[in-house]
């Protein structure tokens, strides 16, 4: 099920290794490694800026996805294209919220950008960011394509790391599936901070 790229898709499970940097400055927030620690992906946040766009970057810094996130929607609508696009010919997928009123454990619907109406959602995910427990699932199914378990050290949480790992269904896109990690993260730091 390539989304991004079948160069994304791989006929086994892939296991990612997701460390989140709490203060950095340098070289993005998110560092995305292989089960043998091999970099995969970063995410570059903007600094000072009013502009509310995330770039997955794969290991050579070539732009995968741009994520950008509407700020007056009330569904925490984010919309992904490809490279550094924003144009809509670009797009990739939309995600919001299940619903506005959704507290701790946040229901996210996914729509691939063929899928115009937006009745019923191609993936969603549901879970428990907290916990690093998160679950992605094909369309409305239970069918899942991906999912998030807890990794934390003690010393992950004294240098300011937050580390988990997700396995990656096979035949599933690991690049759209790290972008659906990076906007559920950007997501569980916006409701911390209401």
């Amino acid at each position: 099920m390539a989304i991004v790229g079948p160069n994304f898709c791989a006929p086994y499970p892939v296991e990612l290794g997701i460390v989140r940097k709490v203060m950095t400055i340098t070289d993005g927030n998110f560092a995305v490694t292989d089960v043998n620690g091999n970099l995969l992906f970063k995410v570059k946040e903007p600094l000072f800026s009013l502009s509310d766009k995330r770039i997955l970057l794969d290991a050579s810094d070539t732009p995968i996805l741009t994520l950008k996130e509407n700020k007056v929607s009330l569904h925490d609508r984010w919309q992904v294209f490809r490279g550094k696009s924003t144009d809509q010919n670009d797009l990739v997928f939309t995600l919001k919220r299940s619903s506005m009123f959704q507290l701790i454990k946040p229901k996210l619907d996914v729509f691939l950008a063929h899928n115009k109406e937006m009745k019923e959602c191609d993936f969603h995910v549901k879970g428990s960011w907290i916990d690093r427990s998160s679950v992605i699932y094909a369309g409305k199914s239970d069918v899942i394509v991906a999912q998030m378990h807890k990794k934390h050290t003690a010393q992950s949480i004294l240098i300011g790391k937050s580390n988990f790992s997700v396995t990656v269904y096979p035949n599933v896109d690991y690049a759209f599936i790290v972008s659906l990690i990076v906007i559920l993260d950007d997501i569980n730091r916006e409701d911390s901070e209401d």
